[in-house]
């Protein structure tokens, strides 16, 4: 009987989902060029681009973010060789730049009716919240405060955009400055969203620092994720009522149409801060039993055959 052949399989790799504020797959190969090109110009020369997302409020505002990539997505080649963005889960943008959370204060008015009962809050940034010897060693990124300032009712906000980690983007914008016609570009480099980076390594900490002073004093924290990010936490019991929590994760999602990508509300899971770094740790403890037998089999490894630690 003949060896069978392999048959050729789709290939996944994550690329550019959205670029100075406009998705990817709906650029003309002129318009991507374009952005490539002016990457590998000094940036005195580069053209100032807008923000899309924070444009979208009424202000013109630049893009501040190197290489302009404010999400990223995996994409997927058949054995044809088309290109297009992955179906399903797997083609979630996730979001590498927070200014892509402004698109139209749709989170802020979202944010201000469920904790706060006005769609119309006020927002200040970065407030001093830790001190060191009268030197400001912590702030609270956002705050909402309700537009009757006589009672004073707000709340915190926490924005968390994602890491990557792998090939650098440049590569992409050089290969993208090489291609003809108007197909989509394979990536040319793997990457892949650092979740861990982004949650437990940054989010986590902001959580454990603030938060317990915040309940103390009967605010709430807000944090702000897109649905790829909360995709990758561990499960997190919720709360059947905001009075019963300290956390509120704000999760946004993006829908497609033939304009591009737009954000839009998904849901909003309430938490404990417990509760909460169980999720961002995506594990829950074992109990004694199975964590002693994982000693015992490794013990047994060392003593057949290991070296002891001197």
């Amino acid at each position: 009987m003949p060896p069978q052949r392999n048959e050729p399989r789709d290939r996944y790799l994550y690329g550019i989902g959205e670029w100075y504020g406009r998705s990817f797959i709906t650029l003309s190969g002129d318009e991507r060029r374009h952005f490539a090109q002016i990457q590998f110009l000094h940036k005195r020369d580069r053209p100032v681009m807008p923000c899309l997302p924070r444009c979208s409020t009424g202000i013109d505002v630049p893009c501040t973010k190197e290489g302009g990539v404010c999400s990223i997505r995996q994409y997927c080649q058949n054995a044809a060789g088309q290109v297009n963005a992955a179906e399903g889960k797997l083609g979630f943008f996730t979001t590498t730049c927070p200014y892509r959370f402004y698109e139209r204060n749709m989170v802020f008015r979202w944010i201000g009716e469920t904790i706060l009962g006005s769609a119309t809050p006020y927002i200040v940034n970065q407030v001093k919240f830790l001190e060191r010897e009268g030197s400001a060693v912590g702030r609270i990124d956002h705050v909402l405060i309700h537009p009757d300032t006589v009672n004073f009712s707000w709340c915190a906000l926490e924005m968390q955009a994602v890491y990557f980690s792998g090939g650098k983007m440049i590569d992409e914008f050089r290969a993208i400055t090489e291609s003809t016609g108007e197909a989509i570009p394979f990536p040319v480099r793997r990457r892949r969203p650092d979740f861990r980076s982004s949650g437990p390594k940054r989010l986590m900490p902001q959580l454990q620092i603030k938060v317990p002073t915040l309940r103390r004093w009967g605010k709430k924290m807000c944090v702000l994720v897109d649905c790829a990010f909360f995709e990758q936490l561990g499960r997190m019991a919720s709360e059947n009522d905001l009075t019963n929590s300290d956390i509120a994760w704000f999760v946004v999602n993006f829908e497609e149409d033939a304009a591009g990508a737009h954000l839009v509300r998904d849901f909003v899971h309430y938490t404990t801060l417990e509760r909460a770094v169980e999720g961002l740790t995506a594990g829950l403890p074992v109990s004694l039993p199975v964590f002693e037998r994982r000693i015992r089999s490794k013990l047994e490894s060392l003593l057949h055959g290991g070296q002891p630690v001197e």
